[in-house]
């Protein structure tokens, strides 16, 4: 399976999830090749509305660039909503961090899985 097929498998598994905990969510069509700042998953229960920056991984560490994450700001703030990156290791449930949360190197941040088990949120905590 290729990085692209991987991340839209992610992504369609993870609208699943909000919808069947009574959310409602989309992918994004053109995420991450738009001109304008775009998540990759929009998701609300009718009181929030979060923005999700999509990653699946690997490996147990990931740099994003920095301009992904200031897209996601960009957006979430222009649309009202929580920017949040979630990130999906091969095997293990999805965790939902912060930009605050990731470790800032000179071009990206970055995160690990200890980070993420350490800091980041499950689903069920994020939906609460």
């Amino acid at each position: 399976m290729g990085i692209k097929a991987k991340g839209t498998n992610a992504e369609r598994e993870l609208i699943h999830m909000f919808w069947n905990n009574n959310w409602a969510a989309i992918r994004v069509a053109g995420s991450g090749s738009s001109r304008y700042p775009c998540p990759d998953v929009l998701a609300g229960d009718g009181i929030r509305t979060l923005a999700i920056e999509c990653k699946s991984i690997k490996g147990s560490r990931k740099y994003i660039p920095l301009d992904e994450i200031n897209n996601l700001m960009e957006f979430a703030k222009k649309f009202g909503a929580e920017p949040w990156i979630g990130v999906r290791f091969d095997n293990v449930d999805w965790f939902f961090l912060s930009k605050e949360d990731m470790i800032k190197t000179e071009k990206s941040l970055k995160f690990s899985l200890k980070n993420a088990k350490r800091l980041g949120l499950l689903f069920e905590e994020l939906i609460q």
